[in-house]
């Protein structure tokens, strides 16, 4: 499901870790978005952590990284920026080690505004986590508005537990004190 979420609250925060850390509050709101299979058993975390991609503007290729999600959004931030400033010039796949199982993965195309996104992962039907890919920012109607793809595994995740989630979401962009 693709949705243009409204960010224009955030004003002129950074948009990338705004977004992550706002994803990863509200995935950690929502239990249906922390359902995961371990060892084959049906469980929900009790917290979640933003997998996300870091771009290197040299080789133009992409990295996949994590930071410890914080509810501070300063102190996540200040972690984001050093993992992003330690990794961007990664050429691996996955270069910062250690990846917790309770996880998410977060990515943005910043360079095209986009109405659907799907992503065909071949998993055997066992990832169960939610995936979100934003899209590049625009103005419609006096607001700032972002494409957000939402992927979710419906045997845990239905539409209604997606619209609480973009309820959820809404509420804390509009809160956002960053």
């Amino acid at each position: 499901m693709t949705v243009n979420v409204d960010i224009t609250a955030l004003g002129g925060k950074k948009l990338y870790p705004a977004m992550i850390w706002l994803l990863t509050r509200t995935v950690n709101e929502i239990p249906e978005f922390r359902m995961a299979l371990v060892d084959g058993v049906l469980g929900v975390y009790d917290d979640m952590h933003p997998a996300y991609t870091v771009f290197n503007r040299e080789s133009k290729t992409f990295s996949g990284i994590w930071t410890e999600f914080d509810p501070s959004y300063a102190a996540f931030l200040a972690a984001y920026e050093r993992d992003s400033a330690l990794y961007s010039a990664a050429v691996s796949y996955a270069p910062k080690p250690n990846t917790p199982p309770n996880s998410f993965n977060v990515s943005m195309m910043p360079w095209a505004t986009f109405t659907a996104v799907n992503l065909n992962l071949y998993n055997g039907g066992t990832a169960l986590l939610p995936i979100f890919t934003m899209g590049k920012a625009f103005f419609a109607d006096g607001r700032r508005l972002l494409p957000l793809a939402i992927q979710a595994h419906h045997a845990v995740c239905d539409g209604y537990h997606i619209g609480r989630f973009l309820a959820a979401l809404q509420g804390n962009i509009d809160g956002f004190e960053g």
